[in-house]
């Protein structure tokens, strides 16, 4: 979802960089990198780590209730999708392909977001507090999509902007559609790159899988 379908990680540097402002000391662009597609607890260790602070677990859930308060007024009010992202869902779901959402974003979140991303387009919704803690890169997320969908991830493509959602879709043995937004990602196996999601339909997801076989 984040950096996917939304151009979404430009609103986390919001409260990441507020937050790191209340603390004390200013979000180095290195950590703010490493943060791009992990999941919220792992995203707080990276914060207070850089400010170099030991938290206590009332620290990390004051700061997730804070931050997540912020991003949620940011989802309600400047969401926006990435180029191609409204025509590529479309194109998908008027065949009646099997689709699922796949995010690191905790499910309260993901509901605010949802309004603008579409629910309709979403047979299943896994969210980043739905993977009993093995999150991406881990290839939970992606296997309990395909579980609940009832198919071979074998036979999916996944789409994916981040190192770190790639390294979990690639575990779990999807073939994946790169299509990077802030964050660089390394050719390797089962990853086809894309500038855009500009002209992607089931069409060329088919390809895709075909390909991967």
């Amino acid at each position: 979802m984040d950096g996917t379908l939304l151009d979404s990680e430009k609103l986390w540097d919001v409260p990441l960089h507020e937050f790191a402002a209340k603390l004390g000391f200013e979000l180095s662009a290195e950590t703010r990198t490493a943060m791009v597609g992990t999941n919220v607890p792992t995203t707080m260790a990276m914060l207070f780590g850089e400010a170099g602070i030991e938290p206590t677990e009332d620290d990390v859930r004051e700061a997730m209730v804070w931050i997540d308060g912020r991003m949620a007024e940011l989802f309600r009010t400047d969401a926006a999708f990435r180029p191609g992202a409204p025509e590529a869902l479309r194109a998908v779901r008027d065949t009646g392909v099997p689709t699922a959402l796949v995010t690191s974003t905790e499910r309260a979140l993901v509901e605010i977001a949802l309004d603008t991303v579409g629910r309709e387009f979403f047979d299943v919704v896994v969210c980043g507090d739905e993977v009993d803690g093995l999150n991406k890169p881990l290839p939970e997320p992606y296997r309990r999509a395909a579980r609940l969908l009832g198919v071979d991830p074998a036979g999916c493509v996944a789409i994916e902007d981040s190192p770190t959602g790639v390294a979990s879709a690639v575990a779990a043995g999807c073939t994946v559609l790169v299509v990077p937004c802030e964050v660089p990602v390394e050719p390797g196996e089962r990853r086809i790159f894309r500038d855009s999601l500009v002209g992607v339909g089931p069409d060329l997801l088919r390809t895709l899988v075909a390909a991967s076989a």
